[in-house]
């Protein structure tokens, strides 16, 4: 199913080079920023007054030594599955009856997504939680994204990268585990369920794709009525939102070049996703701070993966497995829809697709669901493993 190459696991930590953060301040001091038309705010994109207030406080405040603090408090390592470097963060409980758990982040995300539930998944008693719910956690940079750094041959789909989780659980030791994601990683989720069900003892995602049921008669059939507004948002998302998925997924090298050179670009191009993707009524800051933002941006431009993250979306378009999952996944499955996701299936739906054992609606949150509403996911996660062994 997979090729691995060396097994040995060394240990890694988030250092950057000072010189890299000389370069980005040079650079964020000499932007060269665009027009934008009076009263338009974020209407044609990325709105012009808020990516300078950004981008100021990016060169003048931000403090990333204390962003690889908070990362480098975990304890993290680095592989090579198929010839490509895999870093992870691997967050052991105390508890030897955890379960083990791999976390699968999808884009303009990374494993700083991560930051606020590894501790409540890890040691669940100091979190509201019992010793029961404890896990071991696993949760990878995706290959090309972050400390994983650029893929440097053509075929790293989505395919790939579950490939690659399924190898590194092996690698680990963990015979038994559980799996989750959102974004990409919720369709890596889900493609795990089909190659790795014998290990699997169940998976759970904050964005569960499915599709009408095949062959279905009445494809609208147990659809109930607070569901159709899932449509209509999908419908809705289809034709306004997803432009940058275009260009992603078919010409990703032509973009590359401004989001590699400018950090104000690429901080653009990214807020713009949380802004639009989250449950914050417009005000971004009010599910994010601005050192939580630059962070995960900081991510992509000091491992330059903007373009290899990027080239997920043309390597998994060309193989064909972007978006829904082919065939049936009998692994037990566990869902939880926050009503800003950008994709929201009917309960029916996952059902045909999934055998789907827990399913939660969630009151509020978005696309970013481990910083925006960390703890609904965490009891989601807690209430669908518990009986899974």
């Amino acid at each position: 199913m997979w090729v691995m190459n060396s097994t040995s696991i060394e240990q890694f930590s988030v250092d950057v080079a000072d010189d890299v953060l000389v370069d980005l301040r040079e650079r964020l001091a000499r932007t060269r920023w665009p027009d934008q038309m009076a009263d338009t705010g974020w209407s044609y994109g990325s709105d012009l007054a808020y990516v300078q207030e950004l981008c100021a406080y990016w060169l003048s405040e931000f403090d990333w030594r204390a962003a690889e603090r908070r990362l480098n408090a975990w304890p993290q390592y680095s592989t090579d599955i198929d010839g490509q470097l895999i870093h992870f963060i691997h967050a052991r409980s105390r508890h030897e009856h955890a379960k083990p758990l791999i976390l699968t982040h999808g884009w303009p995300g990374s494993v700083a997504e991560f930051l606020k539930i590894l501790g409540p998944l890890v040691e669940p008693e100091a979190f509201g939680g019992d010793a029961s719910d404890a896990f071991h956690v696993v949760a990878p940079s995706m290959p090309g994204y972050g400390f994983s750094g650029p893929t440097t041959k053509p075929g790293w789909d989505i395919r790939k990268v579950a490939e690659t989780n399924a190898a590194l659980m092996a690698r680990l030791g963990y015979e038994r585990y559980g799996a989750q994601g959102g974004d990409w990683g919720g369709i890596c989720t889900s493609i795990m369920g089909h190659i790795d069900p014998d290990h699997l003892i169940g998976i759970h995602m904050n964005m569960l794709v499915a599709g009408p049921p095949t062959g279905a008669e009445n494809p609208m059939e147990g659809v109930q009525e607070h569901e159709m507004g899932y449509l209509a948002d999908a419908m809705a998302f289809q034709g306004d939102g997803t432009g940058y998925q275009e260009i992603q997924s078919t010409r990703p090298q032509t973009l590359a070049y401004g989001l590699t050179d400018s950090p104000s670009g690429l901080a653009a191009w990214i807020v713009e996703k949380f802004r639009a993707w989250s449950d914050c009524n417009g005000d971004v800051e009010s599910r994010f701070t601005k050192d939580e933002l630059l962070t995960n941006i900081m991510i992509y431009w000091v491992t330059g993966t903007i373009n290899s993250s990027t080239r997920l979306y043309c390597e998994s378009k060309r193989s064909g497995s972007f978006g829904l999952a082919k065939g049936r996944v009998d692994v037990p499955t566990g869902g939880i829809v926050f009503p800003k996701e950008i994709y929201k299936s009917p309960r029916v739906w996952a059902e045909a697709a999934f055998n789907v054992t827990h399913w939660t609606v969630a009151d509020s949150g978005g696309h970013f669901a481990a910083m925006e509403e960390p703890v609904a996911l965490v009891q989601s996660m807690r209430e669908f493993f518990a009986p899974l062994h």
